[in-house]
């Protein structure tokens, strides 16, 4: 699932095959950008920001992508088989004379002058993996709600940039709270931001998201992914529950032993 450490990943490799080479193809496969060519551009970045995609090229312009569930970027040698699904799932090629980029049901691809990003990424938190990143805007923006399930808050890219549901469920528990604690109620907050700092930090260079001490693949996560197996903390069977207004995309894992719930708020139903 693309969170903040697989598009900070994706971002340098996409930026290592493609920048300071011109384009050699440019097909981007959306009715509104249908006419668009950029061949001939140089490409001169391709940027991470939280979980948006910034591919500059000369002449001010920048190509803004999004993965959201089950986009992808993948990188192919010229004459390499595309194998990231079938045509028809393509919505952008970008061509060099040493690789071609091919994007996989991107949600979202704009193009758009780069002095105007801030259109599609203004609105963002302190990006964890970024330059910007500001530990105490962070935390204001996380408190700012303060009666705020934490899982929702921290899902929001609004307070930090690059957060998804896997590190949602795994930092609740390492921070031993409830998802469904009220942000306000959490004991020293500013835990919170450190923590998700540390995380997309260890795991921005590593090929399979690991947040506990075993190097184990079935004991790389805390809670998420387990459900009703034994948390490996305690032994508890991990519960699962739809949070947020996207509950049918976004599932709750927690630990109800080692992150109980807060006493004012109606226990989840179990899954």
């Amino acid at each position: 699932m693309p969170e903040g450490d697989t598009v900070w990943r994706l971002a340098g490799r996409l930026h290592h095959a493609l920048a300071g080479s011109p384009l050699t193809r440019c097909d981007l496969r959306v009715p509104r950008l249908a006419t668009v060519d950029l061949t001939g551009r140089e490409v001169l970045a391709v940027v991470p920001r939280g979980k948006h995609l910034l591919t500059r090229f000369e002449g001010g312009l920048t190509l803004h992508s999004h993965l959201r569930m089950d986009g992808a970027w993948k990188l192919y040698a010229p004459t390499e088989r595309w194998r990231g699904g079938p045509a028809h799932q393509i919505r952008a090629v970008l061509g060099t004379a040493a690789h071609t980029a091919v994007g996989y049901r991107l949600p979202v691809l704009d193009l758009l002058r780069t002095a105007d990003e801030d259109r599609v990424t203004g609105h963002l938190g302190p990006d964890l993996l970024g330059p910007d990143w500001d530990p105490d805007e962070a935390l204001r923006r996380l408190l700012a709600a303060p009666g705020r399930p934490l899982g929702e808050a921290l899902l929001d890219q609004r307070n930090l940039a690059g957060i998804g549901n896997v590190f949602t469920c795994e930092l609740c528990f390492l921070l031993g709270a409830s998802p469904w604690l009220p942000v306000g109620a959490l004991p020293a907050p500013e835990r919170a931001p450190a923590l998700a700092k540390r995380l997309l930090e260890a795991n921005k260079d590593r090929p399979a998201r690991t947040t506990t001490p075993s190097g184990r693949p079935d004991r790389r996560l805390w809670v998420y992914g387990r459900a009703g197996r034994p948390c490996l903390r305690c032994g508890t069977p991990v519960r699962t529950a739809g949070q947020g207004p996207a509950t049918e995309d976004r599932v709750t894992y927690w630990c109800p032993s080692c992150q109980p719930p807060p006493p004012t708020a109606a226990t989840p139903p179990a899954t």
